[in-house]
């Protein structure tokens, strides 16, 4: 089984195979961590987002969904951008859409036989997710895939701020 580890820090600079971004359906850049892994990655990747074919007018990656592109000048190799859910109170599915958000980011990373893999704390910040919430969600979605795919042998889930990082420490069990 593959290693789950927390820290606390700035998710471009990670020397990873893959760093998630927590990205909009339009993947077109945004706030938060996703306009940092785009200031970071460089014009290169605004454009290779662009490549990626609509699946519906202005959305290239549904809710739970996730896409690859390269990481360009970011430490990691690829970007894989993923889409969580708003948080609506708790009872409009959010829990299983942000899990498959982590498991299609995965999946994906098995299939491009990464072995390491960071993800910020999809979710929270501008789309409401209370931290713990989103902390347990997002452990319990890694252990389940770590459990039945030895593929990805890293998952590193960063917290940029204290209180997401105590409450990802929390559902480790650190």
């Amino acid at each position: 089984m593959g290693a789950l580890l927390v820290e606390r820090g700035d998710i471009t600079r990670f020397a990873v195979d893959a760093i998630v971004n927590a990205a909009n359906e339009r993947m077109l850049g945004g706030g938060g961590v996703d306009g940092a892994i785009h200031r970071a990655a460089g014009p290169e990747l605004l454009a290779a987002c662009r490549r990626v074919p609509e699946v519906e007018p202005g959305v290239r990656c549904p809710t739970g969904q996730a896409r690859i592109t390269p990481g360009f000048r970011l430490a990691a190799r690829y970007v894989i951008h993923t889409v969580g859910p708003v948080y609506n109170g708790g009872s409009a599915g959010e829990d299983a859409l942000l899990a498959s958000a982590y498991q299609a980011c995965l999946r994906l990373a098995g299939e491009y036989e990464l072995s390491s893999i960071a993800f910020p704390a999809v979710s929270c910040g501008v789309f409401g997710y209370p931290s713990d919430r989103a902390a347990r969600v997002a452990v319990s979605a890694v252990r389940q895939h770590l459990a039945t795919d030895s593929s990805v042998q890293k998952v590193i889930l960063v917290a940029f701020e204290a209180e997401v990082h105590a409450a990802l420490l929390s559902q480790v069990g650190c």
